[in-house]
């Protein structure tokens, strides 16, 4: 019995889908695995959607494919994308479409039933079980290299199934690895590397004044697809630095520290360092506590050291909580957030990365906090504006912490905590002794 195949190019056709050309070579080849390193603004998350759509559309009894990426929110761009070309062009090949389940469920050009799903890798043991017929992996170059090797691929190997990766390079890690494998080293691999400007709708004028804008090594990753060690962190020399451990107060040394205070479902983080080698001393993170408990405890921790002076993110919901504080008698002074006074605030810590001018405690004893450091990157929005920040779906939490503490810290021992829009200062009760203004 002859299988029948999809013509891939008709059914883009009749979904009104023109590949421009690097998204056509990705269609057009039968490699098990395909690997795309491409710039912002390509057209990846398109090119993805309508490749796993013509994959649940082929002639086949039964299949399976996942749309996976190291968050939901990642997912969800190109599941989502996938949910609308089905609602737009065949709703009627629906069979079921589950939202709260990321599932839609269509029958396929031959009656079969094809099932999509949508996965985030930050819970592995969601990803066991069934075999598949396809998986794409969006921004394959932040998931974890265990979760490729151990996880997804596996997943494959019944069904002979294939797999594309797309993603906007991040580093040399194991994303840059298959890449290198698909370059000739091994049959079962293509990899293609897309810079923004291959896209012809874009103007590569326009692209050329963002390299002003940014840093070179942002725009030669984020623009240009290429592969630079480091060149998306914002911190380095994180795991020299990171050869300390937590201490008990002692009576002759002044403590500064920095508080960064939850949002919905970030956590509460609090740092004390000792201000004369900016020694990371005590680290508290919680969240989902009523603030009359948090108030509480950063009173308590305080105290213990020394009455630490701290620095609070006092942004928005923030500022009642800095006045609670206050109130309980923590020796607290806020900081609002800006995007120049948290420019400010990070660049001030990145320097002391730098120059391995501070002490944070090891990786075992503080797994949440390297784990931030190292992700937290520069980045480039679709609106072209650099941020920096944490990636989709992670916490930045202990980083804000940390650079609140830093900036309470600073070498010249004069600590300056804007407020809103004038730059006030008031002075401390320790500044005599210490040159301390706040």
């Amino acid at each position: 019995m002859t299988r029948l195949i999809l013509d891939k190019k008709a059914f883009f056709h009749d979904l009104d889908y023109e590949p421009h050309p690097g998204q056509l070579e990705v269609h057009s080849s039968r490699h098990p695995r395909r690997i795309v390193a491409c710039g912002v603004r390509w057209g990846k998350t398109l090119c993805a959607a309508m490749e796993g759509l013509a994959a649940a559309m082929a002639p086949r009894d039964r299949s399976i494919g996942w749309v996976a990426a190291p968050t939901y929110d990642l997912a969800d761009r190109v599941f989502r994308e996938i949910q609308l070309l089905v609602q737009r062009h065949l709703a009627h090949r629906i069979i079921t479409m589950r939202d709260s389940e990321r599932k839609i469920v269509l029958r396929n050009m031959a009656g079969g039933i094809s099932e999509i799903r949508g996965k985030s890798a930050d819970n592995p043991v969601s990803l066991l079980g069934e075999g598949l017929d396809w998986l794409i992996v969006d921004e394959a170059s932040r998931l974890k290299p265990g979760i490729w090797q151990s996880h997804l691929s596996q997943r494959l190997i019944d069904k002979k199934g294939w797999a594309l990766l797309i993603s906007t390079p991040k580093g040399k890690g194991y994303f840059h690895e298959l890449f290198k494998r698909g370059q000739g080293k091994d049959p079962a691999y293509k990899s293609w590397n897309y810079p923004s400007w291959t896209n012809p709708i874009l103007d590569r004028e326009l692209i050329e004044r963002e390299r002003a804008r940014v840093p070179e090594r942002v725009f030669l990753q984020e623009y240009g697809a290429e592969f630079i060690e480091g060149s998306g962190a914002v911190f380095r020399n994180v795991r020299e630095c990171a050869i300390g451990r937590l201490s008990e107060p002692q009576s002759n040394v002044i403590y500064a520290g920095g508080l960064d205070l939850a949002k919905t479902e970030d956590y509460t983080v609090l740092v004390i360092m000792d201000s004369r080698d900016r020694r990371i001393v005590h680290v508290d993170r919680f969240h989902r506590l009523d603030w009359a408990i948090q108030v509480a405890r950063v009173q308590s921790a305080t105290a213990r050291f020394n009455n630490a002076r701290i620095c609070v993110d006092s942004t928005g919901s923030g500022e009642p909580v800095y006045e609670s504080l206050r109130a309980a008698g923590v020796n607290a002074a806020p900081y609002q957030f800006t995007q120049r006074s948290k420019a400010d605030l990070i660049n001030n810590l990145a320097l002391l990365f730098e120059e391995k001018d501070l002490i944070i405690p090891e990786p075992r004893l503080w797994p949440e906090g390297i784990d931030e450091l190292e992700a937290f990157e520069y980045s480039v929005t679709d609106a072209g504006n650099v941020r920096t920040g944490a990636p989709f779906g992670m916490h930045d939490d202990c980083v804000i912490g940390l650079a609140l503490a830093a900036w309470a810290a600073k070498k010249n021992r004069v600590v300056q905590c804007q407020f809103a829009d004038v730059g006030s200062t008031v002075e401390s009760p320790m500044r005599k002794s210490l040159g301390l203004r706040f």
